[in-house]
């Protein structure tokens, strides 16, 4: 797994959300079919400037680049956390949408999430 600027030593994304539930993060940021990207179990619409990534996680699969995902850790204007799962590459999971909203979220990496 590569993380942004460092290598961790976790290699799955198993490994890595356990972590984070083991941390109190468990919920999911979603695009829904509407474009709408809301928290799980929430019915607030975010715009980007209201979210944060303040960690990536990239995973590339062995075999197969169908294997390829990315784990992105989100904090919102209200200090929620939760992460945002998406293969990569040849199939993304959501639709072009998702990715013009994704460019338009700060980065502000934190080595909090560093995990050794």
């Amino acid at each position: 797994m590569e993380g942004t600027g460092n290598i961790d030593k976790m290699t799955t994304l198993s490994q890595v959300m356990t972590r984070l539930t083991q941390r109190g993060i468990h919920r999911e940021f979603r695009m829904n079919e509407d474009c709408e990207m809301k928290l799980e179990n929430s019915e607030k619409i975010y715009q980007p400037n209201e979210l944060t990534i303040i960690k990536t996680y990239r995973f590339e699969g062995p075999s197969s680049p169908d294997d390829n995902a990315v784990l992105y850790l989100v904090k919102d204007t209200e200090g929620n956390i939760g992460m945002i799962i998406d293969s990569y590459g040849a199939g993304s999971n959501y639709p072009k949408e998702f990715d013009n909203f994704l460019r338009e979220v700060p980065i502000l990496e934190s080595d909090e999430f560093d995990f050794d």
